[in-house]
């Protein structure tokens, strides 16, 4: 239960009406945190299922190799790049550092004021007065609280100071590791009924290729590009009173989240319109992109629960497809594994007690109920008789006797001497058969029932020698008569 979450017991009355909040991204996340490395494989296995990624770019989107970048080599944008470095010679708390969690918090003031001003005219367009920008951006690096409410700063002058702490990151917000893999979700389009790619773009494959790649981005990069695209997608919801849609936004960001640093508009002739369109995209489609797909949440779920983890969302498919099976649980499978175990140990006993019937049925002495027992063995020799491992010989049968004191016997007695051996002669009902069968089969190997076997046989002999006895007395007294 530990894996899975934990519970606190709140006792206190007035938080019971408050409504649960559930995250159903809690084991992607759990993965994330707990296995990184096995989380990143399991994602980047579906990224390149999605868009074609050659061995260099795939290693450069898992980190094994330096990104290559358009410009890196060129002598054009040099003058650019030794600005740029120029700037960032004095790096302050938040503006010229890397990323961190403390930068983000410092930031978000700037978010949540913009939050509350979105109908302001050319809003990330129109530059903000510099004195005022240099107050502010002074007050964010010596983590001092500002009052954005106070009126003392226009809407202008946040918004600028916005692009300019993306502008001053080492890196673009979406890192130099995923630019390849940006250009080829920009390439996602859809194919007509002959399977030639269209001019029309895939936009459920871009939006499922989107959400793998950002969770792959680093924690604190993640978490601010949501941020920021939550507010570009409310600003462009307002663009009749700002004027600025969704693609002037993503012309004013691009450079800033997606560029790679330190290049022009020069370096980027080919895969300049690309890039402004991906981020129009994710501007417009920035509710959906942080969700994680739903085999991921179900891949990661079952790697806690120590079912089959599945890493592709086709495994996933194969299993809800209606013309396949379903895949037993590991559990499931243990228990048919017993389960006929269990039926072939049962097939075996069965099979040596009957052996052992068999072999008592065939020493009995000869008697009636041994041949009634041995025309039961011969009417189902497959299912009673085990093999061929004692030849049953069929009983010698007693010829009728033909004498002389015989025939007295029946000229004098008549009826009831024929009636007497009718009824010894008769066989029992087959139900009563099947039941004296089947109290032999409970009782076979027992001590107990080898005695009382041994008793009913003396038993036996004893009444058959008085019924000689008698049919001597009755011969004597017919020769008497």
């Amino acid at each position: 239960s530990d894996a899975i979450c934990n519970f606190v017991i709140c006792n206190d009355s007035s938080l019971r009406s408050q409504p649960i909040i559930f995250n159903p991204d809690f084991f992607v996340e759990k993965l994330r945190h707990e296995k990184p490395e096995v989380f990143t494989e399991l994602v980047v296995s579906n990224i390149t299922r999605l868009i074609d990624l050659p061995g260099t770019e795939l290693a450069q989107l898992m980190g094994e190799e330096d990104p290559k970048l358009p410009g890196a080599n060129s002598t054009a944008s040099g003058f650019f790049r030794s600005l740029m470095s120029l700037k960032r010679k004095e790096k302050g708390v938040v503006f010229g550092s890397p990323l961190t969690e403390e930068g983000i918090a410092q930031v978000s003031q700037l978010i949540e004021y913009l939050h509350k001003n979105l109908r302001a005219e050319g809003l990330f367009r129109v530059p903000g007065n510099s004195i005022r920008q240099q107050i502010l951006k002074d007050a964010l690096n010596s983590g001092t609280d500002i009052d954005l409410d106070s009126g003392e700063f226009h809407s202008n002058d946040v918004a600028t100071l916005l692009k300019m702490f993306l502008g001053e990151l080492p890196e673009p917000l979406l890192t130099h590791k995923h630019f390849h893999a940006h250009l080829k979700i920009a390439d996602l389009m859809l194919f007509d009924e002959k399977g030639n790619k269209t001019s029309t773009p895939d936009k459920e494959r871009q939006i499922e290729a989107l959400q793998l790649l950002f969770l792959i981005l680093p924690a604190p990069n993640r978490s601010l590009l949501k941020l920021l695209l939550d507010l570009l997608y409310q600003t462009a919801k307002k663009q009749d009173k700002n004027k600025m849609s969704a693609h002037n936004l993503a012309l004013m960001f691009a450079p800033h989240i997606l560029w790679p640093r330190n290049v022009t508009a020069n370096d980027l002739q080919e895969n300049i319109t690309k890039l402004n369109n991906g981020v129009t995209f994710m501007i417009k489609h920035s509710q959906k992109l942080f969700k994680a797909p739903a085999y991921i949440r179900e891949c990661a779920r079952l790697h806690y629960l120590g079912s089959r983890a599945h890493t592709s969302k086709d495994d996933l498919d194969l299993l809800t497809s209606p013309g396949s099976k379903e895949l037993q649980p590991l559990k499931s499978q243990k228990r048919s594994r017993l389960d006929t175990c269990h039926q072939e140990e049962t097939q075996q006993c069965t099979e040596e007690a009957l052996r052992e019937l068999f072999r008592h049925v065939h020493n009995m002495p000869d008697s009636a109920k041994k041949k009634r027992l041995i025309r039961q063995f011969n009417k189902h020799p497959a299912a009673l008789t085990p093999g061929s491992e004692v030849p049953t010989s069929p009983a010698p049968r007693r010829t009728r006797s033909r004498s002389f004191s015989g025939l007295i016997k029946r000229k004098v007695l008549g009826t009831p001497v024929i009636l007497e051996r009718k009824s010894r002669d008769v066989t029992p009902e087959p139900e009563r058969v099947s039941k004296e069968n089947v109290h032999l089969l409970q009782k076979c190997g027992s001590p107990a029932h080898t005695s009382q076997m041994k008793m009913k046989s003396l038993e036996g002999r004893k009444e058959e020698s008085c019924r000689r006895m008698r049919a001597r007395l009755l011969s004597k007294d017919s020769s008497s008569l």
